[in-house]
């Protein structure tokens, strides 16, 4: 894993990661509870509710649940504050065709 700035909550795989595999980063270890994708985040601190996830020192969006250390951070918990975007707890947005 890897953390691409020291105030990131998240961390990115940078190889497919099993749950209940354990991880290192930095100096410290921690067991994975979900399965995470190649490139994909991951929680490396506690995350309430609301809280901004950080990447590259960036606010990305806010956690829509609260997240464990050592869970998957995707569109099931996390939207984006910037940008209407696809999340698991909304239905999908379908273009209206134009005007003929």
């Amino acid at each position: 894993m890897l953390r691409l700035a020291p105030a990131d909550n998240v961390a990115v795989a940078t190889a497919a990661l099993a749950a209940g595999q354990s991880a290192r980063l930095d100096d410290t270890r921690l067991t994975l509870l979900d399965p995470i994708p190649l490139g994909h985040k991951v929680a490396v601190a506690a995350i309430a509710r609301g809280e901004k996830v950080l990447k590259c020192g960036c606010p990305i969006g806010s956690a829509t649940r609260e997240i464990r250390v050592g869970q998957h951070v995707h569109v099931h918990n996390l939207k984006s504050d910037y940008f209407a975007t696809f999340t698991r707890q909304q239905p999908a947005v379908v273009a209206k065709e134009p005007p003929t």
